[in-house]
């Protein structure tokens, strides 16, 4: 446009001054008169077309120079478009990695607040630009490290949307003393016989985890995720050293709708009314107190969530849901599924949950509230009603030591762990229509001490205690199909560990662990284990 302007800017001045040259020449011919020679009269007309020739060489040589930036400026517009298209493509890609390195990090990290050490005065402007630079030295690595993370293979999905895979490779080796149970992760303390030996030394990999986390599309303004968790603590293989064999066995396994303050959850999970755990890796498969005052089950359910905010740094969050009614009873078939007790009364187990979250010493800091019933029928007509109270806690106490525990009041709940693994008992043979059931009152609980002086390293302690009226016991002395016997009235277990993660996906652990195993006669029976772990998180 510019390049148009200027042409029609010189062309207008030609004409001009064209116009005024042919008028001065002919009133000069005029006054001249007569005299004037041909020759004279035709030099403004030769003057004429030679300032005619000059203007159409300029215009030629304008229009030559337009048409040239006409030119050039088509090439650096296409450029310019190809460059932005790949600015933009880069961009996307940049979103992308950054919204999957966030979500990495979140997983892989375990973050702690930077401290910085208060000193008397304030620093000077070079050490405020050392540390800016060793800050940014840092960032850079820990970015580049994640970067070079996700140009590795991932897992791929059968479908558009993202999978991610995890897991832990967890080994043990233990040497027990006593006779227990399940030498690998012992919960109770067997009388031993004339042919059972002192004590056992072994290893095992069985514990060992693998998981699958799924994402799918945002359906009613709510985010879908799946979980699926695996260990290898399924049943031996028949076969020549079966016992270090053992195969796939399903954990946990969810289907999960979040919204921004409610989630919807449905799937086989853990008790979700009473969710606190002590520390241990010595026994993941089975969990640490397990039968020593710490509920616990991996049961189908389906129930919603509802997070309050009460304040910045506090929130309730409410739950309430159902669950498959199990009593703790071993399976008749090793194919066939029967109905058990609960199953029978063709009504599910209830449970509800209240747990209020805070922030403490910048830890954690919560209480919670569950309850629990289910109705159980145990063959002509003989109904027990099962139910729980629970109370858990953990309780930041300064910086580096914090106190967590559980405590349950129920009946009938063997199918979470407690009454030492019973529901109820009979005071006769059990396929006896005459025979009465007792449904068993069981009270139990743990606490766990955590101290933390490092991010690297942690020590914990905790025990637990699990027990039954005795006068139950005496009154009703034959038990259902379980893994432990009738007699028993009380089991305590306590340990100590330390586990250290010199990187965030290795650790190192040892644990010592006690039981002592009380019965009706007032007997108990003692056992010690002392377990060595290694665990690679992937």
């Amino acid at each position: 446009m510019q390049c148009v302007r200027v042409i029609r800017t010189r062309f207008l001045i030609s004409i001009l001054l064209a116009a005024f040259s042919l008028p001065a020449q002919r009133a000069s011919t005029q006054e001249t008169g007569a005299s004037k020679s041909a020759k004279q009269e035709r030099e403004p007309m030769d003057l004429i077309q030679q300032q005619l020739r000059e203007l159409q060489r300029s215009m030629e040589a304008i229009r030559t120079e337009a048409d040239r930036d006409r030119a050039q400026s088509r090439t650096e517009i296409s450029e310019l478009k190809q460059q932005l298209r790949d600015a933009r493509q880069k961009l996307e890609s940049m979103e992308l990695l950054l919204k999957t390195t966030t979500e990495g990090l979140q997983a892989d990290i375990d973050k702690k607040p930077l401290q910085v050490p208060r000193t008397d005065s304030q620093p000077t402007n070079d050490e405020q630009q050392e540390q800016q630079a060793r800050k940014l030295q840092e960032d850079q690595q820990l970015l580049a490290a994640k970067v070079d993370e996700q140009y590795q293979t991932k897992v791929e999905s059968g479908s558009k949307y993202r999978l991610r895979l995890s897991g832990m490779l967890l080994a043990n080796f233990f040497s027990n003393k006593g006779n227990v149970e399940h030498i690998e992760t012992p919960a109770v303390a067997l009388p031993r016989g004339p042919a059972d030996p002192a004590g056992s030394f072994g290893g095992s990999i069985r514990q060992s985890q693998v998981g699958f986390e799924a994402y799918g599309p945002t359906v009613g303004g709510a985010r879908t995720q799946g979980n699926l968790v695996l260990d290898l603590f399924g049943e031996f293989s028949d076969t020549v050293n079966g016992f270090s064999t053992g195969t796939l066995r399903l954990r946990t396994g969810t289907v999960r709708l979040d919204w921004a303050r409610t989630s919807v959850i449905i799937g086989q999970d853990e008790l979700f009314f009473s969710p606190v755990y002590p520390t241990s890796f010595a026994s993941v498969s089975t969990p640490p107190l397990a039968y020593s005052g710490n509920l616990y089950g991996w049961i189908p359910q389906a129930r919603i969530e509802n997070r309050v905010a009460s304040s910045e740094n506090s929130s309730v969050v409410l739950s309430a849901g159902v669950l498959d009614p199990l009593s703790g009873e071993v399976p008749d078939n090793e194919f066939l599924r029967t109905a058990g007790a609960g199953e029978s009364v063709r009504l599910p187990a209830y449970g509800s949950g209240l747990a209020w979250n805070w922030k403490l010493f910048g830890q954690p800091f919560t209480l919670g509230a569950g309850g629990y019933y289910s109705r159980q029928n145990w063959g002509f007509n003989r109904n027990v009603n099962g139910w729980a109270g629970t109370v858990d806690w953990n309780i930041p106490m300064g910086e580096f030591l914090s106190l967590s525990g559980k405590f349950y009041n129920g009946q009938a709940i063997g199918g979470l762990g407690a009454g030492i693994g019973r529901s109820v008992l009979f005071s006769g043979p059990a396929n006896s229509p005459v025979v009465r059931v007792k449904g068993l009152h069981s009270t139990g609980g743990w606490a766990q001490v955590k101290f933390r002086p490092i991010p690297k390293l942690e020590f914990n302690t905790a025990a637990g205690q699990d027990s039954v009226d005795s006068a139950d016991v005496r009154g009703f002395p034959v038990g259902p199909p379980s893994y432990f016997g009738p007699n028993l009235t009380r089991n305590r277990s306590g340990f100590a560990n330390f586990i250290y993660r010199p990187r965030s996906n290795l650790l190192f652990s040892t644990e010592f662990r006690t039981l002592r195993t009380f019965s009706i006669d007032g007997t108990s029976q003692t056992a010690n284990q002392l377990n060595f772990i290694t665990a690679v998180f992937f």
